[in-house]
């Protein structure tokens, strides 16, 4: 790999595309529109991986040795770990979590923050040490602070604590007691939605799975970078020509890994729109148990494919039932590979030419900027502004939350 300078350039050229036209627009426009943050923290993805590589590296030998004596501590007790997060952040989790397990080879769990603040003692059993790793974007939500504040008080030797977060400056960076993973600043992402600060949460957990052995990752991740960059333009296209076809539902399908990404995405397309265009996230497999029955006429179905075989045999049988039954309006596959079956959908594709051998719980972060751009253009389409979309029913940071003591007592 050159220098970070010529590593960082490819990522400046998406050329003659719709995000293109939106980054072109003069800075009056941007503002006038709602426009200035969104579509440029979208794009600046690729480019922004490449630094939180290099941040990691940075802490790496201190991570390993912190990690280590989590898992090895010799005491007896099993170590677990507790994914912690709220809406995104605790989409990072999800997405994260099987690779931790394996790689670590302990208990991993994704446990909403705003699950734990309620029940934390359904979570904490005795013979287990804890490990919390908590991800927030502002470092400022009220429940992700207060699980924090709760845990440590609380059960102060059985549960050591990891924050990654976007924001240096935040509550829960600066806590007593606990270590940080403080991502550069232009991940902490102004726009409502959280998009390149979810896809560098996710690199950076996934960059600590492999912390101890980096090199069976980094130049997966860096690969990753570099298919983003890539195909950025013609998600843009996709998700620009889709939009304007006014669908007034859309189904995200993923298998593992995948499904959460599937939830990520029609969270985005959610709250970018205002609740407008309706939304739903499952398995492949999982659809035909109920949800299916959301699948109409009005309903564009994208769907995130695995590159393992057998999992992508069953996602591409579901999407032989949807075509022979004619349930959906249209579909749209984000594939890591081309082949001969997938090729026979009626659908838009777009082909990743990903490494034959590159696990599905790497794709994530490139998988959803197709959710990203997704969410961006319906919101276009929907007149609404996408940096700030919500009427007030929801905000950037959710900190206003009254938090209470294990009495009921307001704090």
């Amino acid at each position: 790999m050159g220098s970070d300078l010529e590593a960082t350039q490819p990522y400046r050229a998406v050329l003659g595309t719709p995000l293109d036209a939106l980054l072109a627009l003069s800075e009056e426009d941007k503002e006038r529109r709602g426009l200035q943050d969104t579509p440029r923290e979208i794009f600046q993805q690729p480019e922004t991986w490449l630094e939180t590589i290099e941040r990691v590296a940075g802490q790496r030998h201190d991570l390993a040795e912190f990690i280590s004596d989590f898992l090895l501590d010799g005491s007896g007790s099993r170590p677990a770990v507790i994914l912690v997060g709220a809406g995104t952040s605790d989409y990072i989790g999800r997405t994260i979590s099987r690779v931790l397990r394996h790689e670590w080879a302990c208990d991993v769990s994704a446990v909403a923050s705003t699950e734990l603040l309620t029940n934390l003692d359904d979570y904490i059993l005795p013979g287990y040490r804890y490990l919390f790793i908590s991800f927030s974007r502002s470092g400022e939500s009220s429940e992700g602070v207060a699980v924090l504040a709760q845990a440590l008080a609380q059960h102060p030797a059985q549960v050591c604590h990891l924050v990654v977060t976007c924001n240096e400056n935040g509550s829960m960076a600066k806590m007593p007691g606990v270590r940080a993973v403080v991502l550069g600043g232009r991940t902490n992402d102004r726009g409502l939605a959280m998009t390149s600060s979810f896809s560098n949460m996710v690199l950076a957990g996934q960059l600590l799975a492999f912390i101890r052995k980096p090199h069976r990752f980094e130049p997966y991740a860096r690969r990753l970078a570099e298919i983003a960059a890539n195909k950025m333009g013609e998600m843009a296209e996709a998700a620009a020509d889709l939009a304007a076809k006014k669908f007034s539902r859309v189904c995200f399908l993923g298998t593992g890994a995948l499904q959460a990404i599937a939830e990520e995405s029609s969270l985005k397309v959610l709250e970018l729109n205002a609740g407008r265009i309706a939304t739903v996230a499952q398995s492949p497999l999982g659809l035909r148990h109920g949800p299916l029955s959301f699948v109409d006429d009005h309903t564009l179905v994208v769907t995130f494919l695995s590159n393992t075989p057998l999992r992508q045999q069953y996602e591409l049988d579901l999407l032989d039932e949807l075509q022979e039954k004619r349930l959906g309006a249209e579909m749209l596959i984000v594939a890591p590979s081309r082949t001969p079956r997938i090729e026979q959908f009626k659908a838009r594709v777009i082909v990743l030419d990903a490494p034959e051998d590159m696990h599905d719980a790497y794709l994530p972060i490139v998988d959803i900027i197709a959710g990203q751009l997704l969410g961006l253009f319906f919101s276009i389409e929907n007149g609404i502004t996408p940096d700030s979309p919500s009427t007030g029913a929801i905000s950037r940071v959710v900190s206003h939350v009254k938090i209470y003591t294990p009495d009921g007592d307001l704090q």
